[in-house]
């Protein structure tokens, strides 16, 4: 791709022809389902070329772990993490997201060659990240979180989480577009398992049409979260938690949700076509 643009509209014409699979890469040592894995530069490229064989159109990086209780590091350090790995992934085919909070990481890596902005704050976290998004015209996923990492799973409350989410996140986009963002830019992003409880993660993917309606795509990423092992009291660790997971990418797809956030591209892919092979016939 030779321009931010072409990577805004190949990700349109990718929505339009059927569910997006976004591949999850944590260069990270403390990241919750694969921290330490892929955290130096080979294996990284390595695990995201995998995920691109198998399937995924996009590599979402993050150098920050993002899971409950997760401590925070240097931009310095996000940017040494993640930078070096863009520039061995530009140009393999997949888009590149950079998932990050940080303007200065933002702007780092699309500078290296990646095409799409998610940040888990919604362009909350650093002031300067909305002129960022506004000035690289490319992709940007807002997500709904409450609270901070460290704080976000300490007795979360809603009076009702399906409005709230929304309506946080619709204002989120209206303020991104009155500061310039294009409308086509923008993605949504409910945030399963940032400040949610089991039951409200439930809910909100019960009742995914109200953000599939709202006239933006929505991405989901469900992936190995713990509330799949909280609703099913079975003990499993991240890893042997893909059925729940592939349960929570269909009901998404049911739902018209666009891209789907995962670790386990294969598995989702596969579950992916079986399901869009149901729908046509």
């Amino acid at each position: 791709m030779n321009s931010d643009q072409s990577a805004t509209q190949k990700l349109k014409r990718l929505i339009t022809s059927g569910p997006v699979v976004m591949g999850i890469l944590n260069v990270t040592p403390d990241s919750f389902s694969d921290g330490g894995l892929h955290n130096d530069k080979k294996t990284a490229v390595q695990r995201a070329r995998r995920m691109m064989e198998q399937g995924a159109h996009i590599i979402d990086i993050g150098g920050e772990s993002t899971r409950p209780g997760a401590q925070t590091v240097s931009v310095e350090e996000e940017i040494r993490r993640t930078v070096p790995v863009i520039e061995a992934l530009k140009d393999g085919g997949a888009l590149l997201s950079i998932d990050t909070r940080n303007a200065r990481t933002m702007r780092a890596a699309l500078d290296a060659g990646a095409h799409i902005i998610n940040d888990v704050t919604a362009l909350t976290h650093d002031p300067r990240s909305m002129d960022v998004a506004i000035s690289a015209d490319v992709p940007v996923c807002l997500m709904h979180m409450k609270g901070t990492p460290q704080t976000m799973q300490a007795a979360p409350e809603y009076e009702n989480v399906v409005d709230e989410v929304k309506n946080y996140l619709l204002g989120r986009a209206a303020e991104g577009m009155k500061s310039g963002i294009k409308k086509e830019n923008i993605i949504l992003d409910p945030g399963i398992g940032f400040g949610k409880t089991p039951a409200h993660n439930i809910r909100l993917l019960q009742n995914l049409e109200a953000f599939t309606k709202t006239g933006f795509p929505v991405l989901l990423g469900a992936s190995r979260k713990s509330f799949i092992e909280k609703i099913c009291a079975d003990g499993s660790s991240a890893d042997q938690r893909v059925g729940g997971s592939i349960a929570a990418v269909i009901r998404g797809a049911e739902a018209g949700v666009k891209i789907f956030r995962v670790h386990d591209v294969r598995e989702t892919v596969q579950a992916l076509k079986i399901w869009s092979a149901i729908q046509s016939t």
